[in-house]
């Protein structure tokens, strides 16, 4: 499902009101949820990636560049997330040679290529799965709302351009649980992009004194894409984002096709970007989790979808890397001591 517009509105609308006393239960249950205790605890330090609105804002791309981090550190990383978008409940442990993006969800099959990864709706069970691999550090993506499995870092991300929307909790807008509550559980805020609205979680953050770290999404260089022009889509948290990264790189953009996130393309959808592109000559271009899915579709017309498109490879960018290596090494470290290991 596509977010609606009215929850990315400085002000709040009419139909964000309306759903105001909805909002307001929904916030209640999930703020005090948030703070229940753990049910259960890994033998490995758990990192948390999480953010505070529905949608993305670089989860899984600053997951890798953790666990990068972790192995320049001398640590072996490993994956533990629920596996959204695909129908598998887990635990399990994700093989990207014989699973597919339907089963086990796309980000899954992006991180098992770096590490071991587990998906489990149950963190707890997921969790003692993932300690049983060759892992010694635990990076959940996502979860951060879900306070069954105990964490001991918490780094959650706010996307400077989008910030919390107009502030409210579903369904009035995006917000997971209200930002005071969330903000407690925060203990690195991550500002990603440019913009002016995460000022408030920013203000929050530094009330607290928590640590806040800036980051950027860069885009790879793509030979492929130069000199053509281009018919891009995504179905992601945010497709005009990834359609504005293209334009920011000074790349024509003929067309645009956006679609919900974690989207599962049709047999129809496929062709109809396949004809489309062919008729108006355009080149197809897409997001490196799109074609995740479409590299494990089934029909055989995502074969030549695969085969038409190119990938904007990205990478999340730290400047001060280096005091983010500092607050992931004390951490770990520190946990690893109180375990014993």
């Amino acid at each position: 499902m596509k977010a609606p517009d009215f929850w990315w509105s400085r002000s709040r609308t009419l139909s964000a009101l309306l759903l105001a006393p909805v909002s307001w239960i929904y916030g209640w249950v999930s703020g005090r949820r948030m703070h229940a205790k753990p049910l259960g605890e890994c033998a490995v330090p758990v990192v948390c990636v999480g953010n505070f609105v529905v949608g993305g804002t670089g989860k899984t791309p600053f997951s890798l560049m953790l666990a990068e981090i972790l192995k320049n550190q001398g640590f072996k990383p490993g994956f533990l997330l629920r596996g959204y978008g695909g129908s598998e409940i887990g635990p399990l442990v994700v093989d990207p040679a014989t699973h597919s993006a339907a089963e086990v969800g796309d980000e899954a099959l992006m991180l098992a290529k770096v590490g071991p990864t587990v998906i489990s709706s149950d963190r707890v069970y997921g969790g003692q799965l993932a300690e049983k691999q060759n892992i010694d550090v635990l990076l959940m993506d996502d979860g951060f709302q879900n306070p069954t499995l105990h964490k001991d870092l918490c780094f959650v991300l706010v996307d400077a351009a989008t910030g919390t929307g107009n502030g409210m909790c579903l369904p009035s807008g995006p917000l997971r649980a209200p930002l005071a509550k969330q903000i407690v559980s925060t203990d690195v805020l991550v500002v990603v992009g440019e913009g002016s609205r995460a000022e408030e979680a920013v203000k929050l953050a530094s009330r607290k004194g928590i640590p806040i770290i800036y980051a950027r999404l860069e885009a790879g260089y793509c030979e492929e894409l130069r000199d053509v022009s281009l018919l891009a889509f995504a179905g992601i948290g945010r497709p005009e984002k990834f359609f504005d990264t293209l334009r920011a790189l000074e790349l024509d953009v003929a067309e645009t096709r956006s679609f919900a996130d974690h989207h599962a393309f049709t047999e129809a959808e496929a062709q109809s970007l396949l004809k489309d592109a062919e008729s108006r000559h355009l080149q197809l271009v897409t997001t490196e989790k799109d074609m995740v899915r479409i590299e494990t579709a089934q029909p055989e017309i995502f074969r030549w979808l695969e085969v038409r498109s190119e990938v904007l490879p990205v990478q999340m960018r730290v400047p001060d890397a280096l005091r983010l290596s500092h607050i992931v090494q004390e951490r770990v470290k520190k946990r690893r001591f109180q375990l014993g290991i």
